[in-house]
């Protein structure tokens, strides 16, 4: 069956912790692979008012993407056309020291949340995209020898000074995110979750977060796109179920999976991770509808291979 997307698609935006503060776009666009697209600056400009013409205003980066390339790529549209800044969310990612012809002075991939790092990664992030303020900081990745109370000083650092103005963090623990959180209010966890990837849903990730008000941001919704290409019999079987749902709704394939995802309480916001704006309207469209209830469990079920208990 044929699928058609609704006309004047317009995403939501709503307050990524209950108790006020950040509002963001329910889809957020992601853009670690902007390097790849092998846009000119003048498309790029193009790309992000179409995205926001559709209601996706949040825009994902953290400072490695692109072997530390894409947030220059976004700075110099935003250089090119000022007026973009105060129609979008900026969201980066800190905490990560890649190998990199770009950092010579890295000899073996490592974390580093001391607060000089976590400083220093922000101000190079205002810089490559052109902003005085980064409206969401994440630390990307829990650090061994990350301490909570240095993290919790460098984000009020810059809180202060006006160049970040909130913070969360990314693939944390319940437990990581909880001793965080009682130092300095956290507006999201950012993790990897799909149906291929349930995971967050049974370890507390998401009932801690909903629990306190908090959305989790969703990456990987699609699994890197395996859920089209994975041939193992599970995701096979999983596509099929997906698509039989998606046909019987006249819905795309993705935007019933957005809608799957975004269905949970905790109230995620996906991220996309593609530069042609069909896709991101496709995850828009996912915010128009919800599924059955069954309908909802049976990619569950298909997801984790078993019937509930």
């Amino acid at each position: 069956m044929t699928s058609a997307l609704p006309r004047d698609l317009s995403c939501p935006r709503i307050a990524i912790r209950k108790n006020g503060g950040l509002e963001l776009s329910r889809i957020v666009a992601g853009m670690w692979r902007m390097v790849e697209w092998g846009m000119t600056v003048e498309q790029r400009i193009a790309f992000i008012e179409q995205c926001i013409a559709l209601g996706v205003t949040s825009f994902d980066h953290a400072d490695i993407y692109g072997n530390y390339g894409v947030e220059g790529l976004f700075g110099e549209a935003l250089r090119a056309q000022p007026s973009l800044r105060d129609r979008m969310q900026l969201i980066s990612k800190c905490g990560i020291r890649l190998l990199s012809n770009k950092r010579p002075q890295h000899t073996i991939q490592h974390y580093d949340t001391s607060a000089a790092h976590i400083v220093a990664s922000a101000e190079e992030s205002l810089r490559q995209l052109h902003t005085d303020r980064l409206d969401l900081l994440l630390i990307h990745r829990p650090d061994p020898l990350m301490d909570f109370d240095e993290i919790a000083q460098a984000f009020t650092r810059l809180k202060q000074d006006g160049k970040v103005l909130h913070f969360g963090v990314s693939n944390f623990s319940h437990h990581q995110f909880e001793a965080l959180d009682r130092r300095i209010e956290l507006s999201t966890n950012q993790v990897e979750f799909s149906p291929l990837h349930v995971a967050p849903m049974f370890d507390e990730t998401f009932d801690g977060l909903q629990d306190k008000g908090v959305a989790p941001m969703i990456w990987s919704p699609l699994a890197g796109g395996r859920l089209f290409t994975a041939n193992d019999a599970n995701a096979e079987n999983l596509r099929l179920v997906i698509k039989d749902i998606a046909d019987r709704l006249h819905q795309p394939f993705a935007s019933v999976v957005f809608a799957w995802i975004m269905q949970l309480p905790s109230r995620p916001f996906p991220l996309t991770g593609s530069g042609r704006i069909e896709a991101i309207s496709v995850a828009v469209a996912g915010t128009t509808f919800q599924l059955a209830r069954a309908d909802w469990f049976t990619i569950l079920r298909a997801a984790r291979g078993h019937d509930v208990a």
